[in-house]
């Protein structure tokens, strides 16, 4: 691995990892297009890479400093986990059986309609 991979590697990590811990947003929104932009990956290259990434250390320290201000609701992120343990199966599994460039399509059109609705209801919550 050059120099330059290694350093966007850690810069988008690092991105990842304080995005998610200050607003709470999931690794893969930083990380997926970050590695088909900056690296040249693939969709599912990016896809797969950034779950893997995400397995470890999928925010413990983070979860630490929510629990410890008892911001966690143990039962929920437990039931929420079994169901995105399931989802995420049948996800991968659905999604690698189609062209990669039909997921980079709804993947973008997933975050813009969440970017969207998400600044109309704080737009609307300031606006009050």
């Amino acid at each position: 691995m050059d120099l330059q991979t290694l350093v966007i590697l850690l810069l988008t990590g690092l991105t990842a990892g304080m995005l998610g811990g200050f607003i709470g947003v999931g690794g893969g929104i930083i990380v997926v297009p970050a590695m088909i932009y900056f690296l040249g990956m693939n969709q599912f290259q990016a896809q797969g890479t950034s779950l893997a990434m995400m397995l470890p250390p999928i925010g413990i320290l983070a979860v630490m400093n929510y629990y410890k201000a008892e911001a966690v609701d143990m039962r929920a992120a437990m039931i929420l986990a079994g169901a995105f343990i399931i989802g995420g199966y049948l996800g991968s599994r659905y999604s690698l059986r189609l062209d990669p460039n039909k997921v980079k399509l709804a993947f973008g059109i997933f975050m813009l309609l969440v970017a969207v609705r998400m600044t109309w209801n704080a737009w609307k919550s300031l606006n009050t």
